[in-house]
């Protein structure tokens, strides 16, 4: 068994990883039928929470059929990032994550995200911020370092145990790197292995089959994998990963059937959370990763993302069932 506080987790969980306009409610919902172990908000801006953004309240939203699930924040004020731990808490999530890992410019620009691994001391002034703010156990997700010259994730990790971080996830490149090229779990391990380090520590990066979990989970040695862009459109990844584990054996690839019902539930759930409207259009981005590679889907592709009222969506829904009844994927 993991621990982060008093939350317990299964030896080895898979966790989502918070993506930007991806890990909302109706997502992560999906995710955690599939096998999801401990999950994440969206990242949220502390100054937005502050101001009372719309935006950035909404995704405060949890529900208790997602526990245990972390709200994630960033931002580069100390005072800021304290009041947001407090309006977080408020809403009562099982803990606080602190992302020190975006490479996204326009976060990076306000001296948030992965900018805060260019001065640790501001790093460590921040978490201490949220810690002192909040009950809740802290957690944080950071990459290795700025670039290749300036790899510190091994001060950082030290430094954030020290301070009372109850968990760390490592993206196994730096911010220099984006998403491009290989992660370097090397690193994470070498943390892992620190003996002065004590917390879980996660790795991500790159975790795209039951295989390479495997491969990563044996070679590694971590506490746990955190799958982030593998899950979208696929969220049958986590129990094909705990399967294999279990295993040693692929569970069968799911069924024209099954992504329809997964297609179909994320447009509901979604519906049921923003109205439907606005639920209509946010799943419509999805729809192409539900479907991918399969040939003469054109049209319905086409159909999914033009039809504007949910009747006409389940009726598309309905012709994909019947016209694929017999589409086999391997």
């Amino acid at each position: 068994m993991i621990k982060i506080g008093p939350i317990e987790l299964p030896d080895f969980p898979l966790l989502l990883a918070p993506m930007e306009d991806v890990s909302d409610p109706p997502f992560r919902r999906l995710c955690k039928s599939h096998g999801a172990d401990l999950m994440f908000s969206e990242f949220i801006s502390s100054e937005g929470l502050i101001r009372d953004a719309i935006k950035s309240r909404q995704k405060l939203d949890i529900f208790d059929y997602e526990r245990p699930v972390g709200i994630q924040i960033f931002g580069g004020d100390e005072e800021a990032m304290a009041m947001s731990a407090r309006i977080v808490e408020a809403v009562n999530p099982d803990l606080i994550d602190i992302n020190f890992g975006c490479p996204v410019k326009k976060v990076v620009c306000k001296g948030a995200g992965a900018a805060v691994l260019k001065d640790v001391d501001l790093m460590v002034r921040l978490t201490k911020a949220v810690i002192r703010s909040t009950h809740l156990p802290v957690t944080v997700k950071t990459r290795l370092g700025w670039d290749e010259n300036s790899i510190n994730i091994d001060e950082v990790a030290e430094r954030l145990q020290d301070i009372g971080v109850q968990a760390l996830s490592i993206h196994g490149r730096t911010r220099a790197q984006l998403y491009k090229g290989e992660a370097d779990w090397s690193h994470i391990a070498r943390v892992k292995n620190n003996p002065r380090i004590t917390m879980p520590i996660f790795g991500n990066g790159d975790i795209n089959s039951p295989e390479k979990a495997l491969e990563y989970r044996n070679r590694y040695g971590i506490d746990g994998m955190m799958i982030g862009r593998a899950a979208i459109g696929y969220p049958w990844i986590f129990n094909e990963i705990k399967h294999f584990f279990k295993t040693g054996e692929h569970l069968p690839a799911p069924t024209m059937a099954d992504r329809i019902e997964a297609a179909q539930n994320h447009l509901t759930w979604a519906m049921e959370w923003k109205g439907e409207w606005v639920g209509i259009v946010e799943t419509r981005r999805h729809y192409t990763n539900y479907f991918k590679g399969i040939p003469n889907f054109k049209e319905y592709r086409q159909k999914l993302v033009t039809t504007d009222d949910a009747a006409g969506l389940y009726q598309v829904f309905d012709e994909i069932r019947e016209v694929f009844s017999d589409y086999q994927f391997v």
